[in-house]
Parts: structure tokens; sequence; C-alpha cells
């Protein structure tokens, strides 16, 4: 059995957190190896790259990413402005995958199949803890690997699995046959989508921020297709719910989107169904036949599009031969599930939180990131460089570091902590930074 410590630390996917949890690596004098399953680092972020986040730079940056960047003279953009997906690409990841502490331990186009422990199933538990970890994983001319690590960090997050329409949380009846016309996430509709939403009529489904983008884009793209047609169909909560925090939100960006959706959906620029459930969709006319139910209200008419806006959830099939320890409802750690339930939570009263509540059975085996949340949809990206921070000193062998978790805040006081619900093994709590949902700007 080799000597795990001169082993890598294994990270999956190469985004903000999984990039952050590298620095803090190099930063502590580990090894990474960082598994990124697209053509280029931030690949996930690449599928948003037309969104604006709600949080300014100085919460999208990580500490020991900044420190390694501006050492090779990286100069850090305006703290106060809102950027893109493609911003965060641009002036942060590109530059910081590059730096030659980095760079060479970066895999590009390596698909992660599955990870284990070296010679042991799941079952068995002579010696577990001291085997190595072996990942398996697909390079780019589609040949198989196996490499071995010391420990590993998936930060692969949940992009990739968005939820279906069902409520029940599986696919409606004709949803998997009419993949073609539908999009999840939020689908570029000003930009390289247009062709399929101008003129024509879309059917965003969703509550959330993501819904509320997407129905705000496609009622910019009516102006300048004016046979445009936007229905917005939520599952519950109807127009209070949309409006949210309105112009007292803390985070201005957001409010105003609750403003305008809201304002929209009064001037009629918008069809709302709230509440609505899809229960089948059939091909018609080139289109869809939605029929649905709201109320007791059986509803049917023709959509051309379709955006799913439902959330995300994680991918567990790479670690099935891993001692995982996930709350059944939450799909989160046990520890973690409690603080971001949605049932209980939103992103302001979600604390934070480091390797305690991030701790699996599996020695050295952890989520951080999105996919630490499971199907919880409160995540915020400086919750997730303060994961990486805390996750990394545990590996290091620094215990009392890695559970002084810290987090710095905007004076907003946006996502804050409950200093009522001190974690087990927390040295000190500040509230957390915001910078949980994503919007296009709204001009004023």
């Amino acid at each position: 059995m080799p000597n795990t410590s001169t082993l890598p630390v294994a990270i999956v996917g190469a985004g903000p957190v999984g990039l952050a949890a590298a620095a803090h690596l190099v930063k502590r004098g580990l090894t990474p190896l960082v598994f990124e399953r697209g053509a280029q680092v931030g690949a996930t972020v690449a599928e948003w790259a037309h969104v604006r986040v709600f949080s300014p730079w100085e919460f999208n940056v990580d500490a020991a990413a900044r420190s390694l960047l501006e050492a090779e003279g990286w100069r850090m953009p305006d703290p106060d402005e809102l950027p893109t997906g493609q911003d965060i690409i641009r002036d942060y990841l590109a530059p910081l995958a590059a730096h030659p502490a980095l760079q060479p331990h970066i895999r590009l186009n390596a698909d992660v199949l599955a990870i284990a422990r070296q010679d042991r199933s799941k079952l068995a538990t002579a010696g577990r803890d001291d085997a190595p970890f072996a990942i398996v994983w697909r390079d780019a001319a589609g040949a198989r690997q196996r490499t071995l690590a010391r420990a590993v960090i998936d930060a692969s997050g949940t992009w990739v699995r968005p939820n279906p329409i069902g409520l029940d949380g599986l696919p409606v009846d004709g949803e998997l046959e009419n993949r073609d016309r539908i999009a999840y996430g939020i689908p570029d509709v000003l930009g390289t989508d247009r062709a399929s939403y101008a003129g024509r009529h879309t059917l965003v489904i969703g509550g959330g921020h993501s819904a509320i983008n997407t129905a705000l884009d496609l009622l910019d793209l009516k102006e300048q297709a004016p046979t445009t047609r936007v229905t917005w169909a939520t599952r519950a909560g109807g127009i209070e719910r949309l409006m949210g925090g309105g112009l007292n939100d803390a985070l201005p960006g957001r409010g105003l989107l609750g403003v305008r959706a809201t304002q929209a959906i009064r001037q009629g620029q918008v069809t709302l169904l709230s509440p609505f459930a899809v229960r089948r969709l059939t091909a018609d006319a080139g289109g869809l036949l939605v029929e649905g139910q709201s109320g007791d209200t059986a509803k049917a008419f023709h959509a051309d599009r379709i955006v799913v806006a439902t959330g995300f959830r994680p991918d567990l099939a790479m670690l099935s031969e891993l001692r995982l320890s996930l709350d059944p409802i939450v799909e989160a750690t046990p520890a973690l599930a409690p603080l971001i339930d949605p049932n209980l939570h939103s992103c302001g009263t979600v604390r934070p939180h480091g390797v305690v509540e991030l701790a699996h059975p599996e020695k050295h085996f952890y989520m951080i990131g999105m996919k630490s949340y499971g199907r919880a949809p409160t995540f915020l990206m400086t919750t997730g460089y303060e994961q990486a921070r805390s996750v990394v000193a545990e590996i290091a062998g620094d215990p009392v570091a890695a559970r002084e978790v810290k987090l710095k805040l905007p004076e907003t006081g946006v996502c804050g902590a409950s200093p009522a619900l001190p974690a087990a093994g927390i040295q000190s709590i500040a509230p957390a930074a915001s910078g949980c949902c994503v919007r296009r700007e709204v001009a004023v």
C-alpha cells in the first residue's frame, strides 16, 4: 500500500469552489489534482455565462485564490461591481487555473466515473481509513484511467442534474419524449438561444429567481419581437412570493427582480398560473399541448417551448462505493441538513458551517459547494469558499483552523447566521455573505 501522504488530494470540479479548494491546498503545501469534465475551467458557469450574479466581486473571490493571483500581478476587479458568469470565468477562474501553482494539476475533459477505496468495496472495513482513494475517470480520448489520492473533495455541483417538471420529483408524462422543446435552468433567450424563443409562446415553470430571470428576459425579447408570449406557472405562492423582499431586499438587484416581475404580471405582460401543476405534455402543431391543474380546475393550452427552473439535485452515482451519511429529505449530511432544509430556511437564515457539518463516515471524503447542499436551493458562493478552507485545514492536519469557521459579510447582513444556533465545534460565527442567487442586470 502506498504512503498516502505523498499522494495528491483529488478535487472533482474546476468551478469557483473546486479551484478555491485547490488554492487552499497549495497554500498548505499540499498537491491538488483537479478533474474537470468540461473542456474549460468553470464549464458549468459557462452554461449561465449571460447571467449576472447578485453579489459583487468582493464576495466572489476566494481569499487563498486571491493571494496566489495577486502574487503574479493579477488585479482584483472593482469590488462593488456585479459580474456575469462570463466575467467570473474570464477575469477570475481562467487566470487562477493558469497560475503556475495550479495549472499542472488540472485535468480538463476528465469525467470522473467512480470513486472507491483502493481494493476495498463499501463492505470492507479492515484498513479502510488508511487505504488511498481510487478515482476512475475517462480522459479526452475516451480512455479509462485510474488515479490514487490521499483525500477527495467533491465540488462537482448539481447543475448537470436539473429537477424535472413533476411535483412528485419525477418527469411528467411526455416530458422525456419532448426534451427537444424543453430547456432547464436559465437559457440565453436574448443571445445564443434567441431564435428558439422570439415570436413564440414560452411556458416558464418555477417560482425562484432563475424563473424570474427567464421570464423577464422573455419580456425584453418581446420588446424586440412583439408576438413573443410568456406564461409563467408556479407551484405555489402566487404573486406575493414573487415579490420577495421587493425594494426592501438587502440585495437591491434581487429586490428589483421581484418588483419588476410583479409589475409585469399586474400589467398583463405575463400570464401567471399559480398554483399550477403540469400533468401531461403532448407534441402538438410544432409545439406542446400542456395539460395541467390549477387548484381543482383542469387547464390545457398550447406552448411552443417550456423552460423548467425548478432546482437541481446531486448525482451520487460515482460515489456508490463510498460510505456516505445523507439526510433522507435534503440529501446533505445529517448535521448540515437541518440548517439548510428549505422547508425551514431561506438563504437569509442559513448560518456558516465547515468540516464538522460536512463530515461523512468515509474519512477524508467531503462534498463542498452546491453538491454539499443536496437538493436545497439556498447555497452561497462565499459559503462554499469557507467550506473549502475548513475542509482543507482538516485534511492538512489542522483541526483547530478547520473549526474556526469565519465569513466576511456585507454590511447588509443578507443571508446572515443566527447567533442563537451555535454550531458544534465552531469557535466563531459571522453571518454569511450574499451570493446565493443569480440575475440579469436590471436597469432603473
